[in-house]
């Protein structure tokens, strides 16, 4: 998975949508990579793990909540640096309530014409941009 010039990091991400046909999107805490930035939220998938119960961990660990995931919806490869983000965004819907923030600052549910009026991490500009070409 790694080169001496290049590593590779899959990243997940959950596209979760609501009764309103509105996405979540999540901001960056301050001192955290991406800091300020809005994104899909997600994160690393273990060793092992399937990208569906890896995003079910992650949206747990983040926000205490459950999500089921849907279908696989888009893959971004984005360069930073000497690193390559292989961003894995998967369609999802809340289970529950979201009770606790530990990697945002703040969330929001956006009109998906509206994703691009944030200040997106760069990984998930292309995931926003299919969205609203899809108009899913």
């Amino acid at each position: 998975m790694q080169t001496s010039q290049n590593q590779i990091i899959p990243v997940l991400a959950a596209i979760i949508s609501n009764a309103q046909n509105e996405i979540l999107i999540a901001q960056r805490k301050p001192g955290l990579g991406n800091a300020g930035k809005w994104e899909f939220p997600g994160g690393k998938i273990k060793i092992g793990e399937s990208p569906e119960t890896g995003l079910k961990r992650e949206i747990m660990e983040e926000m205490g909540a459950e999500i089921e995931v849907i279908c696989p919806y888009h893959i971004v490869n984005h360069a930073i640096d000497q690193r390559s983000i292989l961003l894995l965004a998967y369609l999802a819907v809340l289970r529950d309530e979201i009770k606790y923030m530990n990697d945002h600052s703040d969330i929001q549910w956006v009109k998906i014409p509206q994703l691009l009026t944030f200040d997106l991490a760069e990984a998930d500009i292309p995931v926003a941009q299919r969205l609203i070409k899809d108009g899913i």
